[in-house]
C-alpha cells in the first residue's frame, strides 16, 4: 500500500452552485428569496399550530414537527450557501463542517420518520375514524416524534465521529455546496470500508422502516376510499390526505433521483440542482401545500392575524 501524506485540515473549500460570475448575483437573490419564504412559512406553521387551540390535533402536531425539520435542515445548508455565493472565499471550518453535517443529518433523517407517522395518522383517520382519538393519543404522538429525533441524533453523531476521527489527505475541496457524507469520505486517506458499510446499513434501514409504512398506509386508505359510495365522501377523504401525498411524492422522488439513479446517469451540475431542490425548494413548498389547500390553516391564520392586530391596536391606544 502506498504511503500518502496526511494533513491536519483547518478548513474545507466548498463548491459554489455556479462558477460563472454573471450568474452568482442573480442566484444569490433567488436563493435568498426562497430561503426567506421557507423560513417564514415554516415558522408561521409552527406558530399557528402552537397558538391556535383548534389546531391541537394529531395531524397538526405532526405538521408542526415537519415544519420544524424543514426549517432545521434548510437552515443548516441555506445561509452558508448564500454566504459562499456572495463572498470571495467559499470555505467552511473543520468544526463548522462537522456541525453542518450533524444538524443536516438529524433533521433530514427525522423527516423520513415524521412523514411515516403522518401517513399512519391519515390511515387511522380515514380507515378507523371512530377510534381515531383513542389510537392517536397525545402519548403515542410524542413517541412517534421522540424516537425519530433520538435515533437521528445517535445516527448523525455516529457518522460524524467515524468520519472525523479518520485521517484526511491534503486535498480539501469538497465537491458539493455543503458538507455531505460522500464528498467528505472521498477526501479520506484512511480505510473507508467501515464508514461506508455503516452508512449503507443505516440508509437501507431508514428506507425499509419508513417507506413501507407509507405505502401500506396509502394502499389501505385507497381501498377504504374506493369502498365509499358517495362522490362527496370520496372527495372529502382524498382532500384530507392530498396535501401529505403531494409532499411525499416530491420528497421521495427527489431523494430517489439523487441516490438511487446510477452516478453515471447524471452530471455534477444535475446533482447540485437536485440537492438545491430538496434542501431549499421542498422546505419552501411544504408550508404552501399545507396552507393553500387547508381551510383550517387559513382560518387559524385569519384568527391569529386578527388577534395580533387587536393587541397592537390596544397597545397603541394605551401609549397614545
Amino acid at each position: 500500500m502506498e504511503t500518502q501524506n496526511l494533513t491536519v485540515l483547518n478548513e474545507f473549500i466548498l463548491m459554489r452552485i455556479t462558477d460563472r460570475p454573471e450568474l452568482q448575483a442573480p442566484l444569490f437573490g433567488l436563493f435568498l428569496v426562497i430561503y426567506v419564504i421557507s423560513a417564514v412559512g415554516n415558522l408561521g406553521l409552527i406558530t399557528l399550530t402552537t397558538m391556535d387551540s383548534r389546531l391541537h390535533t394529531p395531524m397538526y402536531f405532526f405538521l408542526r414537527h415537519l415544519a420544524f425539520t424543514d426549517l432545521g435542515y434548510s437552515t443548516a445548508v441555506g445561509p452558508k450557501m448564500l454566504v459562499n455565493l456572495a463572498a470571495e472565499q467559499h470555505t467552511i471550518s473543520y468544526n463548522g463542517c462537522a456541525t453542518q453535517l450533524t444538524f443536516f443529518g438529524v433533521f433530514i433523517t427525522s423527516e423520513l420518520f415524521i412523514l411515516s407517522a403522518m401517513a399512519y395518522d391519515r390511515y387511522v383517520a380515514i380507515c378507523n375514524p371512530l377510534l381515531y382519538t383513542v389510537v392517536m393519543s397525545p402519548r403515542l404522538c410524542w413517541v412517534l416524534v421522540a424516537i425519530p429525533y433520538l435515533y437521528s441524533v445517535f445516527l448523525s453523531l455516529l457518522v460524524i465521529i467515524k468520519i472525523f476521527t479518520l485521517s484526511f489527505c491534503g486535498y480539501n475541496v469538497i465537491r458539493h455546496f455543503y458538507c455531505d457524507c460522500q464528498p467528505l469520505i472521498s477526501l479520506l486517506c484512511s480505510d473507508t470500508h467501515e464508514i461506508k458499510l455503516i452508512i449503507f446499513i443505516f440508509s437501507v434501514f431508514n428506507l425499509v422502516s419508513s417507506l413501507p409504512v407509507i405505502l401500506v398506509s396509502y394502499l389501505l386508505i385507497l381501498g377504504t376510499i374506493l369502498r365509499v359510495n358517495s362522490v362527496g365522501g370520496r372527495h372529502k377523504a382524498f382532500s384530507t390526505c392530498g396535501s401529505h401525498l403531494a409532499v411525499l411524492v416530491i420528497f421521495y422522488g427527489t431523494l430517489f433521483f439523487m441516490y438511487v439513479q446510477p452516478k453515471s446517469g447524471h452530471s455534477l451540475d444535475t446533482d447540485q440542482m437536485a440537492s438545491v431542490f430538496y434542501t431549499l425548494i421542498i422546505p419552501m413548498l411544504n408550508p404552501m401545500i399545507y396552507s393553500l389547500r387547508n381551510k383550517e390553516v387559513k382560518g387559524a391564520l385569519t384568527r391569529t392575524w386578527s388577534m395580533c392586530a387587536s393587541t397592537l391596536f390596544k397597545i397603541c391606544c394605551k401609549i397614545c
